[in-house]
């Protein structure tokens, strides 16, 4: 089984004749083009700590919560997550809402935090240490836009 310790958070945007460069220059400016990302579910384990962004190995199997948001020239696009911490039995773990859409930053916070506070309502948690992470683009003319925001687990 795999435990992630640590986590970190980043984001990128892409834009190109195709849908799928775009995606694939976001996460070249997220700096995880050259992993093998694998989305996972949204619970951060037992006392792990958010770091600061690392370079990954090329070809890592890289487990992720991901949101994307692809849009159309002129389009504006965002996605976002965020993530707070629960007690419970003595530890502290954490859960992560995400949302992506046709919307401002304010809006995507507005969400996350709606998102995030009933994930912890409906498992009877008091939530703390909230953080969120948006990003946002208007789609240039002619061209295709991707927004990401990942949370890459790290052992």
């Amino acid at each position: 089984m795999f435990l992630p310790k640590e986590f970190f958070v980043t984001s990128g945007i892409g834009m190109d004749t195709s849908e799928l460069t775009a995606f694939d220059l976001a996460l070249k400016n997220a700096g995880v083009s050259e992993c093998n990302l694998v989305p996972v579910s949204s619970i951060l384990p037992l006392n792990s700590k958010e770091i600061e962004p690392v370079k990954i190995i090329p070809g890592t199997i890289t487990f992720c919560v991901m949101t994307r948001m692809d849009g159309k020239p002129g389009e504006t696009i965002g996605a976002g997550l965020a993530y707070g911490f629960c007690e419970r039995d003595g530890g502290r773990f954490g859960i992560v809402s995400e949302h992506h859409g046709y919307h401002s930053k304010e809006y995507l916070r507005h969400m996350l935090e709606e998102k995030l506070n009933r994930m912890a309502e409906i498992r009877g948690l008091e939530l703390s240490d909230a953080r969120y992470y948006t990003e946002t683009c208007e789609v240039k003319p002619d061209l295709m836009g991707t927004v990401i925001v990942l949370l890459i687990f790290m052992p």
